[in-house]
């Protein structure tokens, strides 16, 4: 199909003021009467609030009051509260906020108050807590239990606490690489696993970890908050504008049409903004408590505590193949680190498994377990990634036994268009991974680097491939599109803004259907109450296909009005006309018709469903507002996507990599690196290219550099900042990574087009640890990061390094 915009590059709105600085972040809001909040922190990892005195505090000169659990609605464990007092679970949590005239005098007032605790024991590894004997994160038990069916990646899972041990001879077992008889709380299964493992030739078991490590958002999240006659208007650093709404509201006691949540920019999310989040209850609470404008900056140290971060998980897998490299049943026992409120993405992990090698039986036993450690989220690519890491060398070593090309092994068990995936085998959209693995590998040039010499003096060559994969949409959210008298486009989207740009790629679906110019559209967006549809969250992958979908049908039912409008005008039926050069006529006579803006001028003389007065039963409540907002201000376009759908739209990314280790060092460099997507249509090509690049450098960085450590004798965390907990730089990637498309269009997106922000770390993670291996002769160290010291270690032939297994310590 031949697309007018979609496809093709533009300039999206946000772009000029970003480089200019022009571009506004919620901290950059200020308001007259506006006071500062600073956060009171835990300075131990486990225990309980016995007082609180701040008198000498609210003595102070321009300090303002204070706020306390005691001022909130209660919370029970294991939910992450706003504030803590009879559960304080990790350093860092917040335990109270004082408002002062600077943050200068806040931050003065902290020091004047005295907070005395009650110590409890606490754990910063999981296996440390699941083993007989060992400490709990919470004086009821250590282990998670669902009590509600897991929702996507931005719901809190919803559990209770529950004491569950292993004897330590299981535990061992775990740590050696061998299966453990232990109770597990969670899981699935299909297919028969024992009757597939019968089939097989070749049997590979490992033990893997996957360390947990902070979002490191550019931006720390800041909440600007006031009310004005009992609304809320909240300045805050989210993924979204109406996937936040609610959950916002519901921490402030009010109803979502009494909260106007504003957002223009995010810098970075990544998924631990995906929803509302405590910081952002304490500063709208205080601001009704104090009856002032209330501004509370996260500082970057405060972020790495509160910010949430990516699940770690310590795990055991088995892998049977049949038929020459056929994946016919995989077996996978997962602990997770779940921090204090549990969270943590085992199911997903997986899914992942189940999508890329399609085994023809497969079993998770999951248990979550609590630690005294940073609050643990959503994070690109949750459960997907982390797996992507582990699994990758572990493949390789299978493809090596079973005497198979890595490549050719990961082709031979790629997703199709008729694949089932997941624990129930349901369908997929549509999948392409044998043509992305095919073209990237045709780029990369595979056959010349693997029979390239692997020495180089003191350093060694590896090479590396490894796939990511991420659900890369969703069904069933709302469209908004406006057309003034003017004749402008205003096309309305409830997506926030994280600089990846999708929500104004996605939003070009309406242009495409209404046939118009892009410079004569205008997206709305940003604030509540300019009337934003219901709309995800921009994350997960989520944003390509589903919002594709949404502006689709906005856009459509936009096209039915104008020509109901025509037809009721000049006569003749509605299908007797068309649209094009921003007009709608009669086909026969295209001199019979008129300009878009005149035809909603007529919507509004129309009223009812034309103009907004009337519209869809089955729209959401946040959209049904929005359309009686807009209601007698031009034609209104609006329906919910109802188009027909089938199963999981799959993101998937193939990635190749070649690295070199110098063997004195450690140090590893990065020299070529080649991504190729399964993402249906490329809807922006250069959104696309920063995508796949951006996700591959994180990648680089969740191979060699980035995770959560905490000291296990008193749980404090060694590595607070950037500096500290190490991004990749300019200087540790290749200056150029190319990037492409397989480019064959989803049948269930109008647009053609799926995410990838997701498997774009994944890909490059699992290159990364494929690679490591491969230039090490095939030595698995089973966990990420690897960092110098393992590789220095290992070449040495030293026995000492980190414990089998061993999580959030060095």
């Amino acid at each position: 199909m031949t697309f007018m915009h979609i496809g093709k590059d533009f300039t999206p709105p946000d772009v000029e003021g970003k480089v200019t600085g022009d571009a506004k972040y919620a901290e950059d809001f200020r308001r007259e009467g506006m006071v500062f909040a600073r956060l009171l922190t835990s300075p131990m990892p486990s225990g309980r609030i016995v007082s609180i005195d701040a008198s000498a505090a609210l003595r102070m000169d321009g300090v303002l009051g204070i706020i306390t659990a005691d001022d909130l609605p209660p919370s029970a464990p294991p939910a992450n509260p706003m504030l803590a007092s009879e559960y304080v679970t990790y350093i860092g949590q917040p335990i109270l906020a004082v408002a002062a005239i600077s943050e200068h005098v806040a931050e003065n007032a902290l020091e004047q108050i005295k907070v005395q605790f009650e110590r409890r024991d606490f754990v910063v590894d999981p296996l440390d807590s699941l083993i007989e004997g060992g400490p709990d994160a919470y004086p009821e038990g250590n282990a998670m239990v669902l009590t509600a069916p897991e929702g996507d990646e931005n719901t809190a899972l919803v559990g209770r606490i529950q004491p569950v041990k292993w004897p330590a001879a299981e535990v061992e077992k775990l740590r050696m690489g061998k299966e453990p008889n232990g109770k597990f709380t969670a899981g699935w299964e299909y297919g028969d696993l024992d009757a597939q493992f019968a089939q097989c030739d070749v049997i590979v078991e490992e033990s893997f970890v996957t360390a947990g490590y902070p979002h490191q958002c550019m931006e720390p999240r800041t909440s600007m908050v006031y009310w004005e006659n009992g609304k809320c208007y909240f300045h805050a650093s989210t993924q979204s504008q109406s996937s936040v709404n609610n959950g916002l509201a519901a921490m402030l006691g009010i109803g979502p049409e009494n909260l106007c949540l504003i957002n223009e920019n995010t810098g970075g999310g990544f998924g631990s903004k995906g929803t509302s989040y405590p910081s952002m209850g304490i500063a709208g609470n205080l601001s009704r408590l104090l009856n002032r404008p209330v501004q509370l900056r996260i500082t970057r140290e405060e972020e790495f505590y509160i910010g949430v971060g990516r699940p770690g998980m310590q795990g055991w897998i088995k892998i049977g193949v049949k038929d020459g490299g056929k994946v016919a049943a995989v077996d996978l026992v997962i602990v997770s680190d779940g921090g204090p409120t549990g969270q943590n993405s085992a199911s997903s992990s997986a899914g992942h498994i189940s999508v890329l090698y399609q085994p023809d039986a497969m079993r998770l036993r999951n248990i979550p377990i609590f630690t005294n450690t940073a609050p643990r989220g959503a994070q690109r690519g949750p459960g997907q990634n982390e797996m992507a890491a582990a699994l990758a060398p572990i493949m390789d070593k299978v493809a090596k036994q079973v005497g198979i090309d890595r490549v050719a092994f990961r082709k031979m068990n790629a997703a199709n268009s008729d694949s089932g995936i997941y624990e129930d085998q349901s369908p997929v959209t549509s999948a392409f991974m044998a043509e992305a693995i095919e073209k990237g590998a045709q780029m990369f040039d595979w056959q010349a680097k693997i029979s390239q010499p692997r020495r180089r003096g003191n350093k060694v060559i590896g090479i590396g491939v490894g796939q990511g994969y991420h659900g890369a949409g969703g069904y069933g959210y709302d469209g908004l599109v406006r057309i003034a008298p003017s004749g402008r486009v205003y096309i309305h989207s409830g997506v926030g803004n994280l600089g990846t740009y999708s929500f104004a790629a996605t939003s070009r679906a309406v242009a495409e259907v209404l046939q118009c110019s892009w410079d004569n559209c205008e997206i709305v967006r940003a604030r509540t109450d300019s009337h934003l549809p219901h709309s995800s969250t921009q994350g997960g992958s989520n944003t390509i296909f589903t919002h594709s979908r949404t502006n689709y049908v906005a856009a459509m039912d936009v096209v039915t009005k104008l020509k109901e409008i025509a037809a009721a005008e000049f006569g003749g039926a509605v299908d007797d006309y068309s649209i094009g050069e921003e007009r709608v006529f009669l086909t026969s006579d295209p001199a019979k018709g008129m300009s878009y803006g005149a035809a909603a001028q007529k919507a509004i003389e129309l009223g009812g469903r034309y103009s907004g007065g009337e519209y869809p039963d089955d729209i959401d409540p946040i959209t049904q507002r929005a359309v009686a907002g807009l209601a007698g201000t031009g034609l209104i376009g609006v329906a919910k996507d109802n188009l027909p759908r089938k199963g999981t739209p799959p993101g998937e990314i193939v990635g190749f990599v070649e690295i070199e280790i110098d063997l004195d060092t450690g140090k590893i460099a990065v020299l070529d690196y080649v991504a190729v997507a399964d993402c249906g249509t490329v809807m922006h090509p250069k959104g696309f290219s920063q995508q796949m690049n951006g996700g591959g450098v994180w990648g680089i960085g969740m191979a060699a550099y980035e995770r959560h450590v905490y000291d296990p004798q008193n749980g404090l965390p060694a590595n607070v900042g950037l500096y500290q907990s190490k991004l990749p730089t300019m200087l540790d990637v290749p200056a150029t990574m190319a990037n492409a498309a397989a480019d064959i269009p989803d049948p269930f997106n109008p647009m053609g087009g799926r995410g990838i922000g997701e498997p774009s770390q994944g890909c490059a993670v699992a290159a990364m640890t494929s690679a490591i291996a491969d230039a090490l002769e095939g030595h698995l160290f089973n966990r990420v990061p690897v960092t110098a010291d393992m590789i220095l270690n290992h070449v040495a032939q030293n026995d000492f390094g980190p414990r089998p297994l061993k999580l959030n310590t060095f």
